[in-house]
């Protein structure tokens, strides 16, 4: 039976923590409620040391990553929900949390709080931390006095992005592995098996067919400049990376990715999806259009619709409605564009961009997963090709040698 190690919070706010056997998680979590404690945290015994573990975190600047702040932003919500006072639940947060990062920005927190600061305020003092969307959703949330309840939506918020994020990369995994394969097994080919064939090609000469030729050429190539293979594609990094640090530069390659087939309208979803989900987000919790707007263009990494959610914004300022400047812009998708329109109509706006961001976080995945499912095979078969050529321009130079000693 697996084993669960659990951390939870007793009736006298404080905190505990030990192992038990259990089926599955949610076993664990009754049998806590039943003993009248509250679950924080409930991890398999054994999926802990990787699973959990932030490779990022090594490499990082100061920001604390949204797998983080996402499940700081869980556990506080169950801790209100659990009734402790917002001071008692951050000093436990402070305790259980094992990033430095995290714990300094929850330890300043609590001190801008017993200074009398509000929360909101508090986040905002440390913007690395606490992205503005998520100040704004809290400063409604103490407004509304619903402060639990924004705090679960933002723990849904950052957990679905985190996990599209997550599919993404795990879906690249495949692909990368196969393409990392077929230039190692190019190399290996080039560098140590055809220059043993060396001493039969020079036997034909001239007689030596193009193909061989052009096999030794690249050969001999490889082999004199071998640290290109690792010089070339650090330099093409490094010359993306300066790209993107530019403004102007970052906003042509935008424009550019968005005009190319397939790739084009994959990057359109997944910038819709942002957007509504955001914007969804934000009105859900009380927040005013013009506010949320702004919020949400500063989420957005594409230029393109950086710059069309800003055309928008100055529309809205005049009192248009949303759909109608969004249309204008000619950038966001008919579908998107019709169901704001009708949530607009209807006066369930949010409702209708929740169901918008699904609706293309569905298709994006769908889509990722065919275009992956292809790109597997087509690498294969590339690099079947590859070697079948190398073997070919083999087997045709041994055909001429043979056919000069008869």
């Amino acid at each position: 039976m697996p084993e669960f190690h659990y951390v939870a919070v007793d009736a006298g706010s404080q905190t505990v923590e030990g192992r038990i056997e259990a089926l599955t998680k949610s076993a664990v979590v009754e049998r806590l409620h039943a003993a009248g404690q509250v679950p924080v945290r409930v991890d398999e015994v054994g999926l802990m040391s990787i699973s959990n573990m932030d490779v990022g975190e090594l490499f990082r600047g100061r920001r604390v990553s949204r797998r983080s702040l996402g499940l700081i932003t869980s556990q506080l919500a169950t801790l209100l929900h659990a009734g402790l006072a917002l001071h008692e639940a951050l000093a436990i947060l402070t305790d259980l949390v094992e990033g430095k990062r995290e714990r300094q920005a929850l330890r300043s927190l609590r001190e801008k709080i017993s200074g009398g600061v509000t929360l909101a305020d508090a986040m905002a003092a440390q913007p690395k931390v606490f992205p503005a969307f998520y100040v704004s959703m809290i400063r409604a949330g103490e407004a509304g006095a619903s402060l639990e309840a924004v705090l679960a939506r933002l723990a849904e918020f950052l957990e679905r992005m985190e996990a599209s994020k997550e599919h993404v990369k795990s879906a690249l995994m495949y692909p990368l592995i196969v393409a990392v394969t077929c230039c190692i097994s190019i190399a290996i080919l080039m560098v140590f098996v055809v220059p043993r064939f060396r001493p039969l090609f020079e036997q034909a000469g001239s007689a030596l067919p193009l193909p061989a030729r052009v096999l030794l050429v690249a050969s001999d190539f490889l082999q004199a400049y071998w640290w290109l293979g690792a010089v070339i594609p650090v330099a093409i990094a490094l010359l993306i990376y300066w790209q993107m640090k530019a403004p102007g530069a970052r906003a042509w390659w935008q424009r550019q990715m968005l005009k190319t087939p397939l790739v084009g309208d994959l990057i359109a979803k997944v910038e819709v999806v942002r957007f509504s989900r955001t914007l969804a987000t934000l009105l859900k919790n009380g927040v005013s259009l013009l506010q949320a707007l702004v919020i949400t263009r500063d989420t957005i990494g594409n230029q393109v619709f950086v710059e069309a959610v800003g055309v928008v914004l100055d529309r809205v300022k005049t009192g248009k409605g949303l759909a109608e400047p969004l249309t204008q812009t000619k950038v966001f998708p008919p579908l998107a564009i019709h169901l704001i329109r009708v949530g607009e109509e209807s006066g369930r706006q949010d409702e209708m961009l929740f169901k918008i961001a699904d609706i293309f976080e569905t298709e994006t995945r769908r889509t990722i997963d065919r275009m992956l499912a292809l790109l597997g095979p087509l690498l294969t078969v590339v690099l079947g090709l590859v070697v079948a050529g190398v073997i070919g321009s083999i087997l045709t130079a041994v055909m001429s040698v043979y056919d000069l000693a008869m």
